[in-house]
């Protein structure tokens, strides 16, 4: 008799829907939630995880954060918990600012001065009109 038994890493998407402006690029995004862990597998079926590491990736940038493990295991469990920017650590930034001067396509408030790229017609910060501004 023999077994087939193996170790490898493995990513889960966690569900977690929650808004926000992303500290890196000032644009609104979604916080991607999602478990990194090692697994042993007896004849392909996982027995065993351990390792467990959290990270959030944000939608619009793909800035990359490392989540405080008791938040994420809140997270993991189903719990609707928000993610407050004091739990995660930065490991690695995306890459929306160089997208932005490439594209050199600007919307501005005249009202408040906000800058973004996204195509709102109106400024989510004040609700004035944004005008096209070319670069």
């Amino acid at each position: 008799m023999f077994f087939i038994c193996g170790v490898n890493s493995g990513q889960k998407q966690l569900a977690h829907n929650q808004l926000v402006i992303c500290n890196s690029c000032g644009a609104y995004g979604r916080y991607q939630v999602f478990m990194t862990y090692m697994c042993l597998s007896l004849f392909f079926i996982p027995v065993l995880k351990w390792g467990k590491r959290y990270f959030v990736k944000m939608s619009c940038c793909g800035t990359v954060y490392e989540l405080n493990c008791e938040t994420g295991r809140q997270i993991a469990r189903g719990n609707q918990t928000d993610i407050r920017p004091d739990e995660l650590t930065l490991v690695g930034a995306g890459k929306r600012e160089q997208w932005q001067t490439m594209s050199g396509r600007r919307r501005i408030c005249r009202n408040c001065g906000y800058e973004t790229e996204e195509d709102f017609a109106y400024c989510p910060k004040c609700g004035d009109k944004l005008e096209l501004r070319q670069d």
